[in-house]
């Protein structure tokens, strides 16, 4: 217990520094919430990885590799392809458009774009992006509170306040440099320690019997591609959901803040190989240790969730605990916590960023400050990332049968439905107009409440939009509702 508290401190104390030294480098807004444009292709590269994997990675896709075994490899399939679209066809269009423009924030870009003569698109998008990071952030909380609780055998409350606390801290203080550059120390334990334990395990499984052999003597569907039962309706509908996951790379404004911030093309052009070759060997990893977690832990017949945690979501935590000393199980911990500190202080920024400049400083009062808007700035972090925190509490309280990333879904899912269709119509269609705009917005979050809570519940083809999630089809709502209203009512032509 002492070793994980002091690796813990160790690793705290980093991220106090980087608060601190980050804070000497905030001279101005822009420097607060994107790092003054003027960051590199590594830190930015392992940034935006860090952020868009989250301790999703480390307990989500191990915990789906020891469920399903192979057949998860589709989830790598469809991660490596959102972020390779979203670098190399995406990336550069986006920094050279917010450079024109100015930007700061996802809703400027917006507005710039569409030449906006009212606040309607501004609001609706802060408001979107504020109301679903709270519940996504709320949710990385909880997971805060339960890895503590795992791991030291702390109080869940006090584990979720304390992380908490210590995001705050840095956030705070060194604003979006200090992310970037913690996001970027967290990215790398993320994928070293991902990579690192597959061949570790390999020491302790037996050579005398061919390791895929033992894993199909568990369950034949482990070794199938197709998943478990081999190829039906069902499961291809579940491969076709799988492979759709890295739609929601393709805009999330938590991503594409990173291009807003990164220093130029050029280094968007050597940082599309970092980001790529990221997310390929640490995915990949991530299913392995989950299918491991099968090898060492269950025989044929056992129930799967009893030994290893709903969903499987502990898969990770028990080959580490088997295959290291106590020592580097404290390491391990501080990489998971790096998980979830990584997305919740990018989206706390963004949050931020979204009331204090997209409605304070735009709407209410253009005449304020830079040096009151810094301190409105820190306000509104520290006013976000409090009610995220009560709310990740009262659903605690309310809902203690809950798994770890039971409420995520409509925070992730409801930013990249609202955002990822706009973003790509207005990057790549000229005809886009800002009705269009709000159209998509509007309809990409309401269909993933629709194809969530509604559609899987119908008779025959229920389990099907069960199988293939709600995140594709809303994005395609959000695509046609944005052409169609654009189509529909066209921006007039300028006066001759």
């Amino acid at each position: 217990m002492e070793i994980k508290l002091f690796i813990l401190a160790i690793y705290f104390g980093i991220l106090f520094f980087i608060g601190w030294k980050s804070s000497k480098k905030v001279n101005n807004i822009k420097d607060f919430f994107v790092g003054g444009k003027n960051l590199g292709f590594w830190v930015t590269a392992f940034s935006t990885r860090a952020t868009g994997e989250s301790a999703w990675l480390l307990l989500g896709l191990t915990g789906l590799g020891a469920l399903v075994g192979v057949s998860a490899f589709w989830v790598v399939f469809g991660e490596v392809l959102g972020v390779s679209i979203a670098w190399i066809f995406m990336a550069k269009k986006f920094k050279r458009i917010t450079d024109k423009y100015n930007s700061i924030t996802i809703p400027d870009f917006l507005v710039s774009h569409f030449k906006s003569k009212t606040n309607h698109l501004r609001i609706l998008a802060a408001l979107f992006l504020s109301f679903f990071i709270i519940i996504y952030v709320s949710a990385q909380i909880d997971a805060t509170g339960s890895a503590f609780e795992a791991f030291l055998g702390w109080n869940y409350f006090v584990g979720a306040i304390v992380g908490y606390a210590i995001v705050l801290f840095y956030i705070t203080f060194g604003g979006f440099i200090a992310v970037a550059w913690s996001d970027f120390i967290q990215g790398s334990l993320m994928f070293l320690a991902l990579c690192t334990l597959p061949f570790i395990g390999l020491f302790f499984i037996n050579q005398d019997v061919d390791f895929w052999q033992s894993i199909a003597h568990i369950d034949p569907g482990l070794v199938s591609v197709w998943g478990l039962g081999g190829f039906n309706s069902v499961n291809l509908a579940t491969i076709i959901g799988y492979s759709c996951i890295g739609l929601a790379f393709l805009g999330s404004p938590q991503i594409f803040v990173r291009f807003m911030s990164i220093k130029n093309e050029a280094e968007i052009d050597k940082g599309k190989w970092v980001a790529i070759f990221f997310t390929l060997f640490s995915d990949s990893a991530a299913v392995f240790i989950g299918i491991m977690a099968r090898y060492f832990f269950t025989i044929a017949g056992y129930d799967v969730e009893e030994t290893l945690g709903n969903n499987g979501q502990n898969s990770l935590i028990l080959v580490v605990e088997y295959l290291l000393p106590t020592a580097f199980v404290g390491i391990y911990m501080a990489v998971i916590l790096a998980a979830i500190m990584s997305t919740v202080d990018s989206l706390l920024v963004l949050a931020s960023s979204a009331l204090v400049l997209d409605i304070y400083q735009k709407i209410l009062n253009p005449k304020v400050s830079l040096k009151k808007l810094m301190s409105i700035s820190r306000i509104a972090t520290f006013f976000l990332a409090s009610i995220a925190l009560l709310v990740a509490l009262l659903v605690a309280i309310s809902t203690p049968e809950r798994t770890i990333f039971w409420f995520v879904l409509v925070g992730f899912h409801g930013i990249a439905a609202s955002f990822c269709p706009t973003i790509i119509l207005a990057l790549f269609w000229k005809g886009f107009t800002e009705r269009g705009a709000i159209a998509a917005m509007i309809s990409g979050f309401l269909g993933v409440l629709f194809f969530k809570f509604i559609m899987p519940r119908l008779g025959g083809i229920g389990i099907y939009f069960d199988k293939i999630a709600e995140l594709a089809p809303a994005l395609l709502i959000g695509l046609l509702s944005g052409y169609l209203v654009s189509k529909l009512f066209p921006n007039k032509p300028a006066p001759q």
